[in-house]
């Protein structure tokens, strides 16, 4: 699998509101944590290390002082209570011992500057003595010297790997707890994208939940009023352009009846026959565009028959010429009955205004594939003429109602709806539909659909 490029990631942390907001509560989480340690760092760093010299400095006096009141034949017992009681070891100091610098903490000049103050300023201090690892404090009794030895752990606070540690646990559910926030504040936003997606796509979306904070609500409302008002323009319409076709094919009926009894010769009659059959036309498009194509009505198309049909219906057609390639067993869910408009449309499309140059003929190209694994198969259906094509940019606006483009593709006949139906059929099949001009001349509608 193809690794997104590190271009690609940015421009997603970039765009992506989420990250944004997340990546921002992460580096305030990071900048207040780092702020607090060095705040108690700071804060505590004096009254800990006066902690730690009084436990040294009360260890050692304990020690001295139990020593130097203690019976000689007692002070063996003594020595071997306090180390397995208390951790602490007493050795006698000798000139020759290997002793190395004491410990490298933020503490320690703190730590022997209040011992000596107390212990004598010739009070020595070590991390190891002859190879033992410990604190090791020096002190005298009368004449001779003693190394005492505590274990590091008892003088010693957090090391850095503790607070390491700590910083890792508290930067973590700090960033989970970011992640959560954003969440939830990128919530409604996520909503609202998926329903104004699905209004670009022709459907209508679920009602936005009108509830949590005043602007949310407020926000919501309106776009769910927004939602209905569409809705209502939609069907008023619909309404309009079916009532107004309907209206006007009574009286196309009655010009039809009259025009066959009057006394007209024959050209005239021909001509008025002519306009009657462009009107009618025309008023079949109005209906064809105004109707919806509902949901429940689909079914499982048998696409690779349905082609075959169309295509035996139009070869009977004198200016058009079919090839087709179509690949069996290609079914999709969709209503046969507009699906079948949609490839007429195209088809007679492409006879009025993709006739190959030099001659009177429209020849089109049907094709017909499967792609993809079983779980996301698709069907891929492209319609393609020989004719002369499309300016590149002016391709855009084949798909705007009652728009032709005369100049481009020959003057004929017709309302500007045949691409327009298409599209909106093809829409709310939730299929994908792109026009293109073809290599070599004419143009090329290429449609996928999701397959069975």
């Amino acid at each position: 699998m193809k690794r997104p490029s590190l271009s690609r990631l940015r421009n997603g942390l970039r765009s992506g509101l989420f990250w944004r907001t997340f990546l921002l509560l992460g580096v305030l989480t990071t900048l207040s944590m780092a702020s607090w340690i060095g705040m108690i760092s700071f804060v505590q760093r004096e009254p800990q290390a006066q902690q730690l010299a009084a436990q040294v400095i009360s260890v050692v006096t304990i020690t001295r002082a139990a020593l130097t009141h203690s019976a000689p034949e007692l002070r063996t017992e003594l020595l071997f209570e306090l180390v397995s009681n208390e951790g602490i070891r007493v050795f006698l100091l000798e000139e020759d011992d290997e002793v190395d610098p004491p410990p490298d903490n933020a503490l320690m000049p703190d730590i022997e500057k209040l011992v000596k103050a107390k212990l004598g300023a010739d009070t020595r201090f070590s991390a190891r003595v002859n190879g033992m690892r410990g604190f090791w404090v020096s002190f005298r009794i009368d004449d001779d010297s003693y190394w005492l030895m505590l274990e590091r752990e008892r003088i010693s606070g957090l090391t850095s790997i503790q607070w390491l540690g700590w910083a890792g646990v508290v930067s973590l559910v700090s960033l989970i707890g970011a992640a959560v926030l954003s969440s939830l504040i990128n919530a409604p936003l996520r909503r609202l994208t998926v329903a104004t997606r699905a209004i670009a796509q022709r459907r209508r979306p679920d009602p936005l939940p009108e509830k949590g904070p005043k602007e949310i609500r407020l926000a919501n409302r309106s776009f769910n009023q927004m939602v209905d008002d569409l809705q209502q323009v939609e069907s008023d319409r619909a309404v309009l352009l079916a009532g107004i076709s309907h209206d006007l094919r009574t009286p196309l009926t009655r010009m039809q009846l009259e025009v066959e009894m009057a006394d007209l010769s024959p050209e005239a009659r021909a001509g008025i026959q002519s306009d009657i059959a462009q009107m009618d036309a025309i008023i079949g498009q109005f209906l064809d565009f105004a109707k919806p194509t509902e949901t429940s009505t689909f079914v499982n198309v048998d696409v690779s028959t349905m082609l075959q049909e169309v295509a035996h219906e139009v070869a009977r057609l004198p200016d058009v010429r079919v090839a087709c390639d179509i690949a069996q067993d290609a079914h999709v869910l969709g209503n046969g009955t507009d699906l079948k408009r949609v490839i007429h449309n195209l088809i007679e499309n492409a006879r009025r205004y993709g006739k190959t140059p030099g001659a009177d003929v429209a020849e089109i190209d049907i094709r017909c594939t499967t792609r993809g694994t079983a779980a996301s198969k698709k069907v891929v259906i492209d319609v393609q003429d020989h004719g002369v094509g499309v300016p590149a940019e002016r391709i855009g606006e084949l798909l705007r109602p009652f728009t032709r483009l005369d100049t481009a593709r020959g003057q004929a006949n017709g309302a500007g709806l045949g691409l327009a139906i298409v599209e909106r059929v093809l829409q709310r099949h939730r299929a994908q539909f792109q026009l293109s001009n073809r290599e070599g001349g004419g143009l090329l509608i290429h449609i996928e659909m999701d397959a069975l």
